[in-house]
């Protein structure tokens, strides 16, 4: 299964649709990181709806779809851009077990940061009233978008993928009956399917009596965005005292990458090297 993003219209239907399919992408997420299994579904639900979600908000620049809660799961985060390049990250403290959003995070929030390259950043906060993510991100699309909008998120520890149908600014009359129609069948779908069938079959399979135009897919790849330059400027921000003292003590500062994993090391002459604003970063990366 390759990790591409298709998206489609409905010719008789002021509806459009979405389905991804992540492989590689997920799996990069959960390299590196001893995440349970509750916690890797959880990750692979919110990389698929990021996906999903980059493709629909007409926008150039980035988007990150963050949770929060004071459970065992208490933070998850996914990044990503209008090129459909994402990352993820999860944070917990203790046990996490299997259950609703609620058993797994707690009383926390859903919160959808967009950040286009032109413009003013945006951001959108729901409670985490549903037991579902896919729950919660409808209700976010009803309260900020005002667009009718249903999601189908899987994952499980392997591959991850998602279907998105919304309907279409300044549909008309018919559209909450065209709406439901599509839902009903797109309600039969199994995450089974979505795992294993090429997406024109399960296209076919969902939609067969109906006329659809399908797109050419998006690729999805992991990339993180982490470097030893933008390292080096968060460290510019920090009181130069307080560098030179962690270096004098420690011999270096270190600093790791939660995202790729990526382990940054910087020694007296590159925290020197601020001061005199070189940019020299020619010290090890590990």
């Amino acid at each position: 299964m390759t990790d591409k993003l298709y998206r489609y219209l409905f010719d008789q239907a002021d509806v459009r649709g979405e389905l991804v399919q992540l492989n590689d992408t997920y799996q990069q997420m959960l390299s590196g990181h001893d995440y349970p299994a509750p916690v890797q579904r959880l990750l692979g639900e919110m990389v698929a709806a990021t996906s999903l979600l980059t493709a629909i908000l007409k926008f150039e620049g980035e988007i990150a779809v963050q949770i929060q809660g004071e459970g065992p799961l208490r933070l998850l985060v996914v990044n990503g851009t209008h090129t459909q390049a994402l990352r993820g990250v999860a944070r917990f403290d203790g046990e996490v077990v299997e259950g609703d959003l609620q058993q797994m995070v707690g009383k926390g929030h859903l919160v959808i940061t967009i950040t286009p390259k032109e413009g003013e950043r945006y951001q959108g906060v729901v409670g985490l009233t549903e037991p579902t993510l896919a729950g919660c991100l409808e209700q976010y699309f009803a309260q900020s978008e005002q667009l009718r909008t249903r999601l189908w998120l899987h994952a499980n520890g392997e591959k991850a993928a998602g279907m998105l149908l919304q309907e279409m600014p300044a549909s008309n009359v018919d559209a909450d009956v065209e709406f439901e129609h599509l839902e009903s069948l797109t309600d039969t779908i199994k995450a089974e399917e979505l795992f294993g069938l090429d997406p024109e079959e399960v296209l076919h399979r969902l939609y067969h009596q109906e006329s659809v135009q399908v797109f050419e897919p998006s690729d999805v790849e992991f990339r993180c965005t982490c470097s030893r330059e933008r390292s080096l400027a968060a460290l510019a921000t920090i009181d130069r005292a307080e560098l030179d003292s962690i270096v004098e003590e420690q011999g270096e500062i270190a600093m790791h990458c939660d995202y790729c994993g990526a382990h940054y090391r910087f020694d007296a002459v590159d925290i020197g090297a601020l001061g005199q604003g070189s940019g020299d970063v020619s010290s090890t990366q590990h």
